[in-house]
């Protein structure tokens, strides 16, 4: 604590004294002075390397990232230091932290995903390295998060899909197959009635708009999608118009 209380900085950073910036950067890391941790323990890693300070100086490196807030930085260091001490004293929190700086790194839903998957794959892997850690319900809290995202990504694509209708394309069929492998693979979404109900009513747009020698199956299709929802839905906001769809499906296969 003498260090952050001087701030004699500049000194420190001149040291050659490594055992006096240990000291100076675990005083401004205790002080959460994470830029001037960061500096110092950076210029340090590679020096301490095989000393007995240099586990806790990674650690540290990585939390100050943490905090700070540099979330790829600090997911780069803990997976230093979990890879260097896998039965460290701070491994299982490492690799805690790894996930968590993930996590707080990924971006809204319409955006590219790609950082989410390898946010989830990580958190799937902290559960099964440390299967009684008192981190693991937040892990796997963090996870159904990060599905929601992926869910809620679909979901948008299925809607934007619907929308476009006919343009330039069957855009009905390419929202049913998104909003259905969605459900797949995600089938305890709580989005999952919003993408029933799409596939219902882009089945039934397709049956109104295709050509005439596809019409009679394609309503048929709908009828047994109608069927799905309702069963499934029976409470469902949007049983009135499910119902209007069965009805004009059915007087179409009749006429």
């Amino acid at each position: 604590m003498i260090f952050t209380s001087c701030g004699d900085y500049n000194k420190v950073l001149k040291s050659t004294d490594y055992q006096y910036k240990y000291e100076a950067a675990k005083g401004y890391y205790i002080d959460g002075k994470y830029n001037k941790a960061i500096v110092v323990l950076g210029d340090m890693i590679t020096v301490l390397k095989g000393s007995v300070q240099a586990e806790e100086s990674l650690y540290m490196l990585a939390m100050s990232y943490y905090h700070n807030g540099d979330w790829l930085e600090a997911s780069t260091t803990f997976k230093k230091y979990y890879k260097t001490y896998p039965q460290g004293e701070y491994a299982e929190l490492a690799n805690y932290y790894s996930c968590k700086s993930l996590y707080n790194d990924t971006p809204e839903p319409r955006l590219d995903q790609t950082s989410t998957f390898e946010a989830i794959r990580d958190i799937q892997l902290f559960c099964e390295l440390y299967p009684t850690s008192p981190y693991k319900e937040s892990a796997q809290e963090m996870m159904f998060r990060l599905q929601d995202k992926l869910v809620e990504k679909e979901f948008l694509s299925a809607k934007l899909y619907y929308n476009l209708g006919n343009y330039l394309g069957n855009n009905f069929q390419s929202c049913v197959l998104t909003a259905q492998n969605a459900l797949r693979d995600f089938p305890y979404s709580s989005r999952r009635e919003e993408l029933s109900w799409l596939i219902l009513r882009a089945k039934y747009e397709m049956a109104v708009q295709s050509v005439a020698e596809k019409q009679m199956e394609r309503y048929r299709d709908a009828i047994d999608e109608y069927y799905a929802y309702k069963n499934e839905f029976p409470e469902s906001k949007h049983l009135k118009d499910a119902e209007k769809i069965f009805e004009n499906s059915s007087k179409r296969i009749k006429e």
